[in-house]
């Protein structure tokens, strides 16, 4: 079974969230409020896609990747790429 079928209702959720944040951004647009308003919703709608995209990404490299080599000092291949993929996200 496949990651996103198992969460399936946490990631539809957070789509709808997302859906929501979009909606308000073209109410903003079509209200002719203000850059900062908009710039503010905008944001708020690329922190909440890119959350959404960490966590399918994580789930992926979880599931479906293997590490290639056993565990050093810095942890094992896959926590590694997963710490790197959540620093980008910051």
């Amino acid at each position: 079974m496949s990651h996103t079928v198992r969460e399936k209702q946490k990631l539809l959720n957070r789509v709808r969230r997302i859906k929501g944040q979009i909606e308000a951004i073209e109410r903003a647009l079509e209200e002719e409020r203000g850059c900062m308003d908009v710039l503010q919703l905008i944001t708020s709608s690329r922190g909440a896609m890119n959350g959404l995209l960490a966590v399918v990404l994580e789930d992926h490299i979880r599931t479906h990747l293997v590490d290639a080599e056993p565990a050093d000092e810095h942890g094992s291949g896959t926590e590694q790429l997963i710490e790197v993929v959540h620093s980008y996200f910051k």
